[in-house]
């Protein structure tokens, strides 16, 4: 096994946010709910790099800000409509999802 951090985010709607991170190019990897009509907690991933998501309330605050490193920014800032900015340490875009979690985005320089 691999150690790694997975950072949560809270969403609202774990679907509708599942349908937002794939246009990151994440894909949806599992899902679980104890029981119908409780939370959905899931995991998404884009190659190694995962984001649990969680419906439950005490797992995590919208409003989080996560660093992704990319290979592909501009087909990512393409896909969303912003342009990247020029930053001492590379590239990069911020975005926010429809929770309200921040995603800086970015590739490093040189």
């Amino acid at each position: 096994m691999t150690e790694e951090i997975i950072p949560i985010l809270r969403v609202g709607d774990a679907a509708a946010a599942v349908a937002w991170y794939a246009r990151l190019g994440f894909v949806q990897q599992w899902e679980h709910r104890f029981e119908p009509g409780l939370p959905v907690f899931t995991e998404v991933a884009r190659g190694a790099v995962r984001l649990f998501l969680s419906e439950h309330e005490g797992d995590a605050r919208p409003d989080t800000l996560v660093y992704l490193r990319v290979r592909d920014l501009d087909e990512v800032a393409a896909e969303f409509g912003v342009r990247p900015e020029e930053a001492p340490w590379g590239r990069e875009i911020e975005l926010r999802d429809p929770d309200g979690n921040r995603l800086r985005i970015g590739t490093p320089s040189g």
